[in-house]
């Protein structure tokens, strides 16, 4: 803690005098409130001095500068270890962990991180006070350090050290055998099963000081930051177990010094609840702080004396958890840290960052390449894996409610909607129903019209129909044949000539029947164009482009598939039906049937909504690069797509998306439900005019 007094207190010297030879830290003198002098021992003011001669000693250590930058791929393969060492044989661990980096090394990890204590042990309870067990430390940090002068990556390990005559639980933080600083534990636990205040002190100074290991001095600091200067995205902060736990934990400190990744050394003893609390608490952090965070936790070998500790391994993002171990296994985990993600996301939310009077930033170069990745994507990213049923049943509640919230406002009582026996309007009606049961109107005041024409099969009219029977809706046929072959008459344009003019009469001929016949009841219409749509401008503008309010805009077509099948057991009496929906061909329906079967398949046009959605995930709500977008589509689908495949469909996302925002620009409202919101009014804001040509030109050139 900063010391302050106020300037009247300088009468007093005697005192003053004392204070500042014990603590050897400058004291700062406030007048009215306000910082006015600092004043210090002169045997600190020399030491001061010292040490900033012997930092300048070793300027390419220490010296901020910047090199060329490797061109990597924008992710950097890290590891997670720890080690089934033994208690207080710190020869025997130093041999350990020398290994340990190395095999890690050999696996291409380029930041390693072993557990809290692990040089000593975590649990050597009195012998922490053992001269001798420090003296080996010492002896062992050194030998650590010629045995790894050929790791080309950064390395942290825990050990006990001695600074200012008091004993310290820290993080040694090394590259190719050079110490590049030391972390002290800033929070000390003296609580319940936790004894180490018994040994250790809590690091409190605001100031950079140095730590004498062997015949060299080396940072010593809670601020203290490690870049890359070959990868200066890579900027590597490190907390030690208990400041993790805390309520301001040093990562948030950290990462608002610019920490992009966040090591945790730990000795975490395990409990039945422990490990869901740690994982929350891991990913609160990367969430909270936009990091990368390397967990590594002591292993069973640990005194079991009154604890037992698991090895719990942990490597997340702000997304979430990519790789974790399997408690009481010693194995070591890898995975691939997306710095590009952690940067896009930091701009994305203006992170706060801020300039601190006493923090260190100390490069290393570390030369870096591309990495083969070992952890995967989701195909699907807009479903959750793990609880997929209670998310659509959520996700069909939340549209519910703000079809409500809509409703109430304008005190209406009938919706009219378009029913296709397609999946978007399927959709579409369920949440009316639901919507209507939870206000207690009756589901008459839903009023779905089909309006078959000439694209229409008999297999998608009669699922329309038979869903609205069985759902118990105001059901109404309007066949529009005869009003678009009028149409099409007066606009001198012959039915054989199946072109764009065609078939849009068709979509605009069936919004002017919804909306006319939503003034007859007195209510309102129901969009159904989902997400995807939007997104590809699969629409006819001013057609099934338009509606009074649209519940599906931010459902991707992947969701709604996903929730076609999962709320078939929430609505049985249709759920043969339900089921035969998910299996008809996606289409418009808008060119004739060939003998009586679909005509038009949406996804021999336009592409697999699955690239889409894929592309609509990280391309646009990610933000993330082309070039990034096509290596992680070429590594996700690699058993389903070649590559050419690919990249002619995300060439197809690219031209349609950004053709098309003029229909963004003018869509109607509806709720944002899912992390991706394509609404002028909220998440996305882009010119109509916007090209998209130098995104083209970037995915030609791969």
């Amino acid at each position: 803690m900063k010391k302050i007094i106020p300037i009247k207190e300088l009468r007093n010297t005697n005192e003053i005098s004392r204070m500042c030879h014990l603590i050897s830290e400058p004291i700062y003198i406030s007048k009215n409130g306000y910082s006015d002098l600092v004043i210090m021992s002169d045997e600190c003011f020399e030491n001061l001095g010292k040490n900033e001669v012997e930092l300048e000693e070793t300027p390419r250590l220490y010296a901020s500068r910047v090199e060329k930058q490797d061109q990597a791929n924008g992710y950097i393969k890290v590891c997670s270890l720890n080690f089934p060492g033994n208690i207080s044989d710190v020869d025997f661990n130093k041999t350990k962990i020398v290994e340990a980096i190395k095999k890690a090394f050999e696996n291409e990890a380029k930041i390693i991180v072993l557990p809290e204590l692990c040089l000593s042990s975590y649990s050597c309870g009195d012998l922490f006070f053992s001269d001798t067990l420090l003296k080996k430390v010492i002896k062992a940090i050194d030998e650590i350090m010629e045995s790894t002068k050929d790791i080309e990556a950064f390395y942290t390990f825990g050990a006990p050290l001695i600074f200012q005559d008091k004993l310290y639980n820290c993080a040694i933080c090394a590259y190719k055998g050079k110490i590049l600083g030391v972390v002290p534990k800033t929070y000390v636990p003296n609580y319940n099963e936790f004894y180490e205040k018994r040994y250790f002190e809590g690091y409190e100074s605001q100031y950079i000081n140095q730590i004498q290991i062997g015949d060299n001095i080396y940072p010593f600091s809670n601020n203290l930051l490690f870049r890359n200067a070959r990868l200066t995205n890579e900027i590597i902060g490190v907390e030690i177990c208990e400041d993790m736990w805390v309520n301001s934990p040093r990562s948030s400190v950290l990462s608002s010094l610019g920490a992009t990744i966040i090591c945790n050394l730990s000795s975490s003893n395990e409990t039945i609840e422990k490990e869901e609390i740690r994982r929350k608490l891991i990913e609160t952090n990367c969430y909270r702080s936009k990091v990368g965070y390397i967990y590594s936790s002591a292993s069973f070998n640990e005194s079991s004396s009154d604890l037992i500790f698991s090895g719990h391994n942990i490597i997340c993002e702000p997304d979430g958890i990519i790789k974790e171990s399997e408690l009481f296994d010693s194995s070591s985990i890898y995975s691939e840290i997306d710095l590009d993600r952690i940067m896009v996301e930091r701009r994305m939310q203006k992170y706060n960052s801020k300039n601190h009077f006493s923090f260190q930033m100390i490069d290393f170069s570390c030369s870096m390449s591309e990495v083969k990745l070992t952890r995967s994507y989701q195909k699907y990213p807009f479903i959750n894996k793990n609880n997929t049923k209670e998310e659509m049943i959520k996700i069909h509640n939340m549209q519910a409610k703000a079809l409500e919230r809509r409703l109430r406002q304008i005190n209406c009582k009938n919706v009219v909607i378009g029913v296709s026996g397609g999946l978007d309007s399927t959709i579409a009606l369920l949440c009316c129903i639901n919507t209507f049961d939870n206000m207690k109107l009756p589901r008459t005041n839903i009023h779905a019209i089909t309006l078959p024409c000439f694209g229409t099969t008999s297999r998608t009219k009669d699922n329309a129909t038979i869903m609205c029977e069985k759902l118990g809706v105001n059901l109404l046929t309007i066949d529009i044949k005869k009003s678009v072959d009028q149409h099409l008459k007066d606009l001198k344009i012959s039915k054989e000539d199946q072109s764009i003019a065609f078939e849009n009469s068709q979509a605009r001929e069936r919004t002017q029947v919804l909306m006319d016949y939503c003034n007859k009841v007195n209510g309102i219409v129901i969009g159904t164009g989902d997400l995807s749509e939007i997104a590809l401008g699969w629409s006819t503008y001013n057609g099934d482009h338009m509606s009074m309010y649209n519940v599906n805009c931010s459902l991707p077509k992947t969701l709604i598939r996903s929730m076609t099948y999962y709320l078939s057991d929430v609505y049985p009496e249709i759920k043969e039906i339900l089921l035969d929906i998910l299996d008809t061909p996606i289409s418009p329906e808008l060119l004739p049937p060939k003998e009586g079967e679909i005509a038009q398949i949406t996804e021999d046009v336009i592409g697999p909504y699955v690239l889409h959605d894929f592309f609509l995930y990280h391309f646009i709500y990610h933000k993330q690069d082309v070039k990034k977008v096509f290596f992680m589509a070429k590594e996700t689908f690699k058993e389903d797509y070649d590559e050419k495949t690919i990249k002619k469909w995300f060439t197809h996302f690219i031209k349609r998306f950004f053709n098309n925002q003029f229909k963004r620009s003018c869509c109607p409202d509806g709720p944002k439900i899912t992390q991706v919101s394509l609404s002028p009014r909220g998440d996305f804001r882009m010119p109509s005019d916007t090209s998209g040509n130098s995104y083209l030109r970037e995915l030609e050139n791969l």
